[in-house]
């Protein structure tokens, strides 16, 4: 239940230091309203008159410059072009909402809020948070419409250094590089020299003055499409939609579009649009503690998500079912399966995830499974072990009889799909997202999106959306460009980014470890890059309430002090704490759950040390069982230290990282 504020004085008093509503008029009858933020360091000045504009700053640091919105209809209406009959309504929020599939048990909604109505049929809500800035347009008028852009411009006060992932389809069409599967690199530059020719997704991320940074990002994307960001050579961003698919074929595992529609949107008329977030943290720190996406999206819809299991994934996939020491032979059949079950009963794991090949049919995934496999069978004996089946399945195979899909491998047992290949953001693809999770919600299944953008809230929304792909991710190193694949840059610089929307299913586990000189993409017996103490540390740095165990299980019985550690660790958190923290070098984590609490660390190519301060496990005597490092981690990636330490009474532990390397710890 919400925690509301008990003393009603205070939501009074609150709104009377929004700093809101002291509007002007000058000769052109502009009107200004100026909002702030609950701690009052974050400012915004709305100024209506022949546009809509606002700018945007935090305590000394400037950000914005007047920056204009509106959205244009296909009859010519520009929502947003000098409005006339404005209302402004003013409120405050300050409430506790749980928040139990998530880094936190608990998240805090604290907000000021300008609502502003234009001619009685539209709006723009305006929400100023101590982590940053939300706004959204809203309609209120009869039919249906039909949106032919929007305008979301971002005017800097400056040419900020900038990370943005630019599609990876190279500088065709803005339209051809929107097919898209959100798993680029993050490139670093100032604004003013991003490609014009190429589109990036969100999240993205401006580095600002005094050490803030910016991270630029939506919620709330049902019947809409997502948003891409277009750099103009200057100090500006402006944003560039998918239009709606007009012609679709089936290929593959997914649709191609053949023709699109030159409108992006087809609305109701009274609705409301997605959010727009600007998420100002004041340190690099900040980054991994915003709650402002969870706290932005929508609530939960499911009545009793008590259901919703999150948990690890033995995942066949990634090692390519190839087993060792068995007498069998491993592949797409039961016998294999069940092994994995056998293996996941026996390490406390609560899932087998059965991945790609096992449909007679994989565009048709009722037509039955292939020969040597059972799933009846499967179920009842993952069953009998308390360990449950998912399975993957591809969007199209999903998306054509979603409902019989659902409710036949419901009934069959399996607990959840991952489903593949979307590939897309347009909004015939936002409006699938929401049909699956309520789809899926209806039947108590769970869902893994991959080939997927980032999140957009919908993990509070419908929390059976259990994670998310949309990440450049483990499997890489099956199949990228060896001279230029660096995941390494990659882990340290996506907590910061891409995480700040939401759980990323980056599926590690790798027991295999390698330096830069000695990795090689090898797709049968993959390796990482990086050492093995960095592939534990993925499991706390990373936000993953479904984790897969994607190594083959003889390789883990071969490092069981690493994997028991590994298969303990929890999912889903009650606290988090940011420890040592700077974007594309360093990243490390305090997580919370029960009585213990869990502790880890990365770094990029350079050999790294980090003095962590643990006061926040106040009073008491402490013990660590940490993984650090080898002395010869250097040459030898897999190269570890393991050891059970008193945490010092001045709650500082320093800890060494080598070249790619990493740190994790259990603290009780």
């Amino acid at each position: 239940m919400n925690k509301k504020i008990k003393n009603p004085k205070q939501v009074a008093v609150a709104i009377l230091c929004f700093i809101i509503a002291l509007f002007s008029m000058n000769v052109s009858a502009q009107k200004t309203y100026h909002l702030a933020s609950p701690d009052g360091k974050l400012r915004t000045t709305i100024s209506v008159g022949d546009q809509i504009t606002y700018t945007l700053s935090h305590g000394t640091t400037g950000i914005l410059n007047a920056s204009p919105v509106s959205m244009t209809l296909e009859s010519g209406e520009v929502l947003g072009k000098s409005p006339k009959g404005v209302k402004i309504k003013l409120s405050g929020v300050n409430r506790t909402v749980p928040s139990p599939f998530y880094k936190k048990s608990e998240v805090t909604e604290n907000y000021n809020e300008l609502a502003l109505t234009f001619n009685g049929n539209y709006g723009l809500i305006f929400r100023a948070y101590n982590e940053g800035l939300a706004y959204r347009f809203v309609t209120n008028r009869k039919g249906n419409m039909i949106i032919h852009e929007e305008e979301f411009t971002l005017n800097f006060q400056k040419d900020f250094m900038t990370y943005a992932a630019y599609s990876v389809n190279g500088e065709g069409t803005f339209e051809s590089q929107m097919h898209n599967s959100f798993e680029g690199p993050y490139v670093h530059l100032p604004l003013s020299g991003l490609n014009t020719k190429r589109i990036f997704y969100l999240p993205a991320l401006v580095e600002l003055d005094e050490g803030k940074k910016l991270c630029i990002t939506e919620v709330d994307l049902y019947g809409f499409p997502g948003a891409w960001l277009n750099g103009n050579g200057a100090q500006s961003l402006k944003v560039v939609h998918s239009g709606f698919p007009k012609k679709t074929e089936p290929r593959g595992s997914s649709y191609f579009i053949l023709e699109r529609e030159k409108f992006i949107a087809k609305t109701e008329g009274s609705c409301t649009f997605p959010w727009r977030l600007l998420i100002v943290a004041e340190n690099d720190a900040a980054l991994l503690n915003t709650d402002m996406v969870y706290s932005v999206a929508e609530p939960c819809r499911i009545a009793d998500p008590s259901w919703i299991k999150p948990g690890k994934a033995i995942w066949d996939w990634w090692h390519g079912t190839a087993l060792t020491g068995v007498d069998f032979r491993s592949g797409m059949n039961t016998e294999t399966f069940k092994y994995y079950v056998d293996f996941a009963a026996k390490h406390g794991l609560e899932y087998v995830l059965v991945d790609a090949g096992w449909a007679v049919n994989p565009d048709n995934i009722l037509a039955g499974v292939r020969a040597g496999m059972d799933f009846a069978e499967l179920v009842k004996y993952g069953r009998s072990k308390n360990v449950d089946i998912l399975v993957w399945m591809s969007y199209r195979a999903f998306h054509h009889d979603m409902d019989n899909v659902s409710r036949y491998y419901a009934e069959l047992g399996v607990k959840g799909f991952k489903i593949d290949f979307q590939d897309r953001d347009d909004q015939q693809i936002e409006d699938y997202i929401y049909a699956a999770a309520e789809t899926c919600a209806k039947y108590k299944l769970l869902i893994d999106f991959h080939g997927i953008h980032k999140p957009t809230g919908l993990q509070r929304t419908y929390p059976n959306v259990i994670n998310y792909e949309g990440v450049m991710g483990l499997e890489w190193v099956k199949f990228g460009d060896q001279q230029t694949l660096d995941l390494v840059t990659n882990d340290v610089t996506i907590p910061f980014i891409r995480m700040v929307a939401g759980p990323m299913d980056y599926t590690p586990g790798a027991m295999l470890n390698a330096n830069k000189q000695n990795f090689r993409v090898i797709s049968s017996e993959p390796m990482s890059q990086g050492t093995r103490c960095r592939q534990l540390a993925t499991y706390i740095v990373f936000d993953a309430p479904l984790a897969m165990i994607s190594d083959r299980p003889s390789n883990y019985e071969k490092e069981l002090d690493c994997f028991h550690f590994m298969a303990k660790i929890p999912t889903v958190w009650e606290q988090t704490v940011p420890l040592e923290n700077r974007v594309a070098e360093y990243v490390s984590v305090a997580r919370k759950k029960g009585n213990e609490w869990y502790i880890g660390g990365m770094t990029g190519w350079k050999e790294n040390e980090l003095t962590l301060d643990l006061s926040f496990l106040g009073d008491g005597n402490y013990k660590i069982e940490l993984f650090t490092d080898g002395v010869n981690a250097n040459r030898i990636a897999s190269d570890y230290k393991k050891e059970i330490i008193n945490i010092p009474a001045n709650r500082k532990l320093t800890v060494k990282m080598a070249q790619g390397g990493g740190f994790a710890g259990r603290i009780y």
